[in-house]
Formats: C-alpha cells, sequence, structure tokens
C-alpha cells in the first residue's frame, strides 16, 4: 500500500520561507518520479514541482527561482523549499507518486498517482 506523509506547513508572513517534507512509504519509491501539487479554496489544482528518479526537478513557472524540490531516495523523502513565499501560494500543499514519464503531465495538470493528505500553507502579505 503507498503511503505519503507530508508535514511542515504553516502560516509564514510574505517574503518568508517553509520546508516541506514528505516521507514515503508501499513501494519501489525509488523507480517513480515525485512531485508536489497545491490546491486553493475555489481553484483548480496545480502542478507546483516534480522530481524523476534521476533526481532532476521541474517547475512550474510560478515558482521558478523561489521553490527548491529534491528527494533522498536513501531516507525515503521528498523535499519542497519555499522561498520568498507570497500570498498567491497559500493552498493545501499535496505530495504525489506521479506515473512514470508523468512529470510533464502532472505539472500541466495536476495529475498523480497517489496523494498524501495534505499540510497547509498560509502566506499573508
Amino acid at each position: 500500500q503507498v503511503q505519503l506523509e507530508e508535514s511542515g506547513g504553516g502560516s509564514v508572513q510574505a517574503g518568508g520561507s517553509l520546508k516541506l517534507s514528505c516521507g514515503v512509504s508501499g513501494y519501489n519509491y525509488a523507480s517513480y518520479p515525485l512531485g508536489w501539487f497545491r490546491q486553493a479554496p475555489g481553484k483548480e489544482r496545480e502542478g507546483v514541482a516534480c522530481v524523476d528518479e534521476n533526481g532532476r526537478a521541474t517547475y512550474a513557472d510560478s515558482v521558478k527561482g523561489r521553490f527548491t524540490a529534491s528527494r533522498d531516495n536513501a531516507k525515503r523523502f521528498l523535499y519542497l523549499q519555499m522561498n520568498a513565499l507570497m500570498a498567491e501560494d497559500t493552498g493545501m500543499y499535496y505530495c504525489a507518486s506521479i506515473f512514470p514519464g508523468g512529470c510533464y503531465r502532472m505539472l500541466e495538470s495536476g495529475a498523480y498517482n497517489y496523494k498524501g493528505q495534505g499540510t497547509q500553507v498560509t502566506v499573508s502579505s
């Protein structure tokens, strides 16, 4: 059974930073892309970042230069370092297991295979 568990969300002022973590278990994690998507109330799901099985990260244009995604296969964790946070970054952030080769689809439409329960990020201006 695939399990993903996010942590690290919270409330910060605009310009601040947060680091999200996601523990992964239950499948051959190292062979699949992993990603982050977010959803704000009344808005569509938005792919934020995707890290492929080789550790290469790609990002939505809205977060490029501010967010850094990484994975530690030995520890079975995915991370999202978020800097220069803006009010528009507010939302529930989800860690997700992605279909093989699915980073592009994930960033375009938030498509995923499995997801965690989410962690709330609130940025006040």
